[in-house]
């Protein structure tokens, strides 16, 4: 009999899954899961609380514009307010995307204690409309205003590719581990856009919290995920937070439901990643990828 192709890609992610298990990549003391795909989990050693589905602002991002600050204030702040009453509680933003006003517009009406603000500074050129690039401890009090908030959750130095971007950005991250022994930042850590720059941020002692790229096919991550899942759990049972991007592949999913399936069984089956977060452009998409989530979680369960 001939295989269809939601078939087909459920063999390959249990054969992938399969051909990982000798390798021990399925983190150990992963919290236990309800079925509620926006429940509040762990970011790690952090003490920060997240929920499982977070909403991203960054897709297609750069000199401080996104695809959803392309959609408008009205539109933008009405779906950062509709991803609210869903139940996300985490926001991920950075100075690179230019969401920093529209989310403290968006969410103003409530408590700042029932959501976790993540960002990012860039030290790197291009990306900003202006040249100048001043240390951590201006640029995040220069967030604080744009976000209206005396604390931010987490701050992440924004797209370190090279091996050595620890000693790179020592500056940075001793200012930033000065805000937070003040309790201006709650954590801080890095996102990481290449192999080697993942394996620095797994041995690094500073880094609280990673943002990297995962899903069930190797798309616009960083290696195989048969040389990622490893390493994610290195960190995680290490007590490093970790917040998965491009589930979707960066948008390259979004007609093809059986690979979002895919993705978000193989990324909840790891247990190592604390919050998923999608860079969602429309209330049905929230809607589409809570619903799979749950149906992963309701799986998930009975295996």
């Amino acid at each position: 009999m001939q295989m269809n192709r939601r078939q087909f890609l459920a063999t390959t992610i249990a054969g992938a899954a399969t051909s990982l298990l000798g390798r021990s990549v399925f983190a150990a003391n992963a919290p236990a899961l309800t079925g509620d795909p926006f429940q509040l989990v762990p970011l790690g050693k952090t003490g920060i609380k997240v929920s499982l589905v977070g909403a991203g602002t960054g897709m297609r991002g750069g000199n401080r514009q996104t695809n959803q600050t392309r959609l408008g204030k009205a539109k933008f702040e009405a779906l950062l307010q509709y991803e609210y009453e869903k139940g996300v509680r985490v926001f991920d933003c950075a100075d690179m995307y230019g969401t920093h006003p529209y989310l403290a517009s968006a969410l103003k009406a409530i408590p700042r204690e029932k959501y976790a603000i993540f960002t990012k500074i860039w030290v790197r050129r291009g990306g900003l409309p202006e040249t100048e690039r001043p240390d951590a401890n201006i640029v995040v009090d220069r967030f604080r205003k744009e976000l209206n908030t005396d604390y931010v959750d987490l701050v992440l130095i924004h797209c370190m590719t090279d091996a050595d971007w620890c000693n790179q950005q020592k500056k940075q991250m001793d200012l930033m581990a000065d805000l937070k022994s003040k309790g201006i930042i709650k954590a801080h850590g890095v996102s990481v856009h290449s192999l080697e720059a993942l394996k620095a941020a797994a041995e690094s002692p500073w880094v609280d919290s990673i943002h990297v790229r995962i899903n069930a096919y190797g798309d616009n991550m960083d290696a195989k995920i048969e040389v990622v899942a490893p390493i994610l759990k290195q960190m995680h049972d290490a007590g490093k937070g970790i917040v998965g991007m491009k589930l979707v592949g960066e948008g390259k999913y979004r007609n093809d439901p059986e690979k979002r399936d895919g993705s978000i069984q193989y990324v909840l089956g790891l247990g190592s990643v604390s919050t998923m977060v999608v860079g969602f452009e429309k209330t049905e998409e929230v809607d589409d990828f809570a619903t799979r989530v749950k149906n992963a979680l309701s799986e998930k369960a009975k295996a």
